[in-house]
């Protein structure tokens, strides 16, 4: 078993993250003294869909202070209600567990503003996985510790992706046409790293742009994938404003699209674009990498930048490319982010083994060194 990078808050907090990627392990081994209470229990389930006052009647047992988790919490969210009473009258203190925002966004989370931190668990990191990383095993399997500890990897996968179908999106009733969503997920898979035009999708799917803007949404509220909004470093030249999408693991999206053999020329950079994304995304979650995030494009050059990380006001650049061999071309959306004020450090990072620094400051890094900069906390210069 992996120790995970997420840590115990202070106080109650969600704690969001797709199926298997190990939520409810964590929360065992973090808090093995808290009252578990686990809502894919059928039994429990029914119970408490009956009977709400059960709720109540179960935490009475728990002393102020002590930690309540709560599995698949948007199984049942008007349990937020009484989760909030305790909170304020008892001080009892939640751990709430899911994997799906989007019964929450309509059910009332916001009882709990100020009162519930919200966490997300990601895939497992080269730090979680030590001397077991391996970078192409990750690109081609993803790193979902349910499919990542599976004997067969490939089959345990394609089974994941029918779970999600059947598990999240049937069950809740996310899609009235679960047919067309069935068609739409490969072709919102081969968007995986580029901008989202739900006109394209429409027309390759045969499905409404209304339709298809209602399945990102989807996507986004079962975590399976996020959009990454565009940078606006206003350096006159016209900009990219549509945002990216990327999904939550590459091993996801090559099953989405049914392309598990070894990865390809053709993907490979998309690919290492998301993992390094998830990268950061996790490492945030406890360390403060930035407050914001987003890639930069001009419209009419071929210059972009995948990554512009925004903290207090400064701004940290990082170029993804899959190659193992270095050539300047590389350098030319970090070149011409130069100019942009508060910009403190332009890292181009790439699957080669060199690492130095060009005479235009730009830090060129293996990915080795990329993750062992967020490992030690040491990213922003």
């Amino acid at each position: 078993m992996y120790t995970r990078l997420t840590r115990v808050p202070e106080q109650s907090f969600f704690l969001l993250g797709m199926r298997g990627v190990g939520k409810s392990t964590w929360a065992r081994q973090a808090l093995p003294d808290a009252l578990h209470l686990d809502l894919l229990d059928e039994a429990l389930f029914t119970d408490l869909l009956a009977d709400p006052s059960l709720f109540r009647q179960l935490l009475s047992r728990t002393e102020p202070g002590h930690w309540v988790v709560v599995d698949e919490i948007q199984r049942i969210p008007r349990l937020l209600n009484e989760v909030h009473r305790q909170i304020e009258q008892r001080g009892v203190r939640f751990a709430l567990l899911g994997s799906s925002a989007r019964k929450l966004k309509t059910a009332g989370t916001n009882l709990l503003a100020g009162r519930a931190l919200r966490k997300a668990m990601h895939p497992l990191t080269p730090a979680e996985l030590d001397i077991d990383f391996n970078i192409d095993d990750a690109l081609r399997y993803g790193t979902i510790p349910l499919v990542w500890t599976a004997p067969d990897r490939r089959e345990t996968l394609q089974s994941y992706t029918q779970l999600y179908l059947r598990e999240e999106i049937r069950a809740e009733a996310a899609v009235r046409n679960l047919s067309g969503f069935v068609r739409f997920l490969p072709v919102a898979a081969l968007m995986h790293g580029q901008t989202v035009n739900a006109s394209s999708i429409a027309r390759d799917t045969g499905i409404a742009r209304t339709t298809v803007n209602g399945y990102l949404e989807v996507l986004d509220d079962t975590l399976l994938a996020a959009h990454l909004p565009a940078f606006e470093a206003k350096l006159r030249v016209k900009e990219r404003r549509r945002p990216k999408l990327y999904w939550a693991d590459s091993g996801l999206v090559r099953a989405a699209k049914r392309q598990l053999g070894p990865v390809v020329d053709e993907e490979r950079g998309a690919l290492l674009e998301g993992w390094v994304l998830s990268l950061l995304r996790t490492h945030n979650e406890d360390q403060h990498v930035y407050d914001d995030i987003g890639y930069w494009a001009a419209s009419e050059s071929a210059a972009a930048v995948d990554f512009v990380l925004t903290r207090d006001r400064e701004h940290l650049a990082i170029e993804v490319k899959a190659s193992e061999r270095y050539n300047t071309a590389m350098l030319k959306g970090l070149r011409a982010l130069a100019d942009l004020p508060g910009l403190v450090r332009r890292v181009l990072a790439y699957r080669g083994q060199r690492a130095f620094t060009t005479e235009d400051a730009i830090e060129v890094w293996p990915l080795d060194d990329l993750h062992q900069a967020l490992q030690a906390d040491q990213l922003w210069p």
